[in-house]
């Protein structure tokens, strides 16, 4: 008799911990406590030689970003038969592939945010201070400028003559499907940014074990395989802009304002889903 009234008791507490791992995500966590946000102005950090030192690791990896992935373009462009590249796929790959590998490198330093949209978005969440977020913006542009010029040093005709990695919106597609395209794509990066670094779910989801830069390369890379037909795919302003001016032909202008705005109003609406939605931010009580 007591042998089943012990089995009932172990079978009770198995129950009980079956339904906390499942209802975890409805309560709250005692372990965690959110962090302040960040002040609009933080004077201090221009004193810094670890602000400057972020600075320097967005620069180098924007840099890299573009080397890689525009000459992976400018290979599949000189191909006489599209059979013997890359193809679409291997683009896609070679853009969620660069930013799983450079997130992974400069995560710890600056925070890995290699696109100008990705730190609209957690500036937005008040996840960095303005004068960070901007410093950054500035680093990542002039990083994916110099990288672009590199792939054009290598071959300045082959460069001019396909394209040079330029993103422009694909016939067939009007500009707002460009827009479109570029709202939501950017969106699902973000939010995947925001869901991979949350330290709250860090916190109360210890038993998923999980690698930031994993699930972000792989949302870069599945947002490149449904939007490179539309637009490029470029849900990265600094991307659009180095490739753009280092080309610096008309039809790269065209349409070059889709490259700003489609990311960042998709990186603004990424934060609010974030904050308003998923952390339910604003309604929890003081």
């Amino acid at each position: 008799m007591e042998g089943k009234e012990e089995d009932v008791r172990l079978g009770a507490n198995r129950f009980e911990e079956r339904q906390a791992i499942g209802t975890v995500a409805q309560t709250e966590d005692r372990d965690y406590k959110e962090p302040p946000p960040a002040p609009l102005f933080e004077p201090g950090e221009l004193s810094s030689w670890s602000f400057y030192r972020a600075g320097i690791a967005e620069f180098i990896a924007t840099f890299l970003f573009l080397y890689v992935t525009i000459l992976t373009v400018m290979g599949y462009q000189k191909a006489d038969s599209k059979c013997r590249t890359v193809g679409i796929q291997g683009i896609a790959w070679a853009f969620g592939g660069m930013i799983f590998a450079l997130v992974y490198c400069t995560a710890g330093i600056s925070g890995g945010h290699i696109n100008p949209a990705v730190t609209f978005g957690l500036f937005l969440a008040r996840k960095l201070s303005l004068t960070r977020a901007l410093f950054y913006m500035v680093m990542q542009c002039l990083g994916a400028i110099c990288g672009a010029g590199v792939v054009k040093g290598f071959n300045k005709n082959l460069y001019e003559t396909k394209g040079g990695g330029a993103n422009t919106i694909n016939p067939g597609y009007t500009k707002g499907d460009g827009l479109g395209a570029e709202i939501i794509g950017t969106f699902v990066l973000v939010y995947t940014v925001f869901s991979a670094t949350d330290a709250k779910r860090s916190a109360r989801d210890s038993h998923v074990p999980i690698l930031a830069p994993l699930p972000i390369g792989f949302a870069v890379f599945l947002v490149h395989l449904a939007t490179i037909p539309v637009t490029g795919t470029g849900i990265n302003p600094a991307r659009s802009l180095g490739a753009a001016i280092i080309y610096n032909k008309d039809h790269a202008w065209d349409d070059h304002w889709v490259y700003w705005v489609g990311p960042f109003v998709g990186a603004a609406l990424a934060a609010l889903y974030h904050v308003v939605v998923i952390r339910a931010i604003p309604f929890k009580s003081r």
